[in-house]
């Protein structure tokens, strides 16, 4: 079967940085939607008109990716609004409650990169923004998207993220 939206492929693929510092490797093959959210633009349209065992190395420069890294998506918030076990790494989905900073975007996720006695720092940039990354993948199977997944936008396997395309109102 041909690669054309909407339908499913599983892929299996090694994702390294610019400098070749491997990002991520996903050995075992998971399904995405193509036509839908599920992955980048430009990996959707290098997949396109393939079949199972297509493979392909593809460059992709950042705004192609997760775009550039936005200095005004990173804020600092009181150390008190945050539980006692925060730690750098954690993640929150959409504006902490408590947050002080006006205009923090409600739909994004913020990541923990540093945690001070009297503040926290919130980043709201993809963890891969402004970076090129090089992927090698393997289309390891192709099949028809159900109706479900057609309207869900999604095969729904979020634990997978890293080639998952961001919600358009963050980065693209």
């Amino acid at each position: 079967m041909l690669i054309e939206a909407p339908c499913v492929v599983s892929l299996t693929w090694r994702l390294r940085d610019a400098h070749g510092q491997e990002i991520d490797e996903l050995a075992e093959p998971v399904e995405f939607l193509v036509g839908g959210d599920d992955l980048l633009p430009k990996v959707e349209e290098a997949l396109t008109g393939h079949e199972t065992g297509w493979s392909a190395s593809l460059h992709l420069e950042p705004e192609h990716a997760f775009g550039d890294y936005d200095a005004d998506l990173v804020f600092f918030e009181p150390r008190t609004i945050f539980p006692d076990e925060v730690e750098v790494g954690m993640q929150f989905d959409g504006v902490p409650p408590g947050a002080t900073t006006e205009g923090m975007p409600e739909d994004t996720i913020y990541t923990v990169t540093e945690v001070y006695p009297e503040h926290v720092v919130l980043d709201g940039n993809h963890p891969l923004a402004g970076m090129a990354l090089n992927i090698d993948l393997v289309v390891r199977d192709v099949r028809p998207a159900t109706d479900e997944e057609v309207e869900a936008g999604s095969v729904g396997q979020p634990a997978v993220t890293v080639l998952t395309a961001p919600p358009s109102p963050r980065l693209h």
